[in-house]
């Protein structure tokens, strides 16, 4: 609200003074700009090739698929392992090799809580990259 002074007569001035306003909202545009591009975050992922090549029918020897079966049963390649030496075995298996890739296929019926276990075996017996077997 404002007032004129001098003159003859006292008139009030109506508008709303909107100065303050546009300060204040240019403000909070500035701060907007600033935050969201540091909020965002992002998770690394390769997704499969949306046109893949036929498939070999050669399976590569050299692929280690590690199977997590029920009632807390493990297998590397087809071969039984005992819960209590997945661990050594898989450390055995993949400290000589250049390559530290494994396979991970969980049985429909074993529990989630296994195959993250094996997981964390794997990533602890050196293990750089971790796959999933699709169905």
């Amino acid at each position: 609200m404002g007032m004129s002074t001098g003159g003859g007569g006292s008139s009030l001035n109506n508008e709303i003074n909107v100065t303050p306003m546009i300060d204040v909202l240019l403000v909070l545009l500035i701060i907007f700009m600033m935050i969201i591009p540091m909020s965002r975050k992002a998770i690394d992922t390769q997704l499969p090739d949306p046109n893949p090549q036929p498939a070999q029918p050669n399976v590569n020897p050299d692929q280690i698929v590690l199977e997590v079966l029920p009632d807390d049963k493990y297998a590397i390649n087809r071969e039984p392992v005992d819960k209590k030496e997945l661990f050594n075995r898989l450390k055995s298996i993949y400290d000589p090799r250049p390559e530290k890739i494994i396979f991970i296929k969980g049985d429909t019926m074993s529990i989630y809580e296994n195959v993250i276990w094996a997981m964390d075996q794997a990533r602890g017996a050196g293990v750089k990259v971790l796959g999933v077997a699709p169905k």
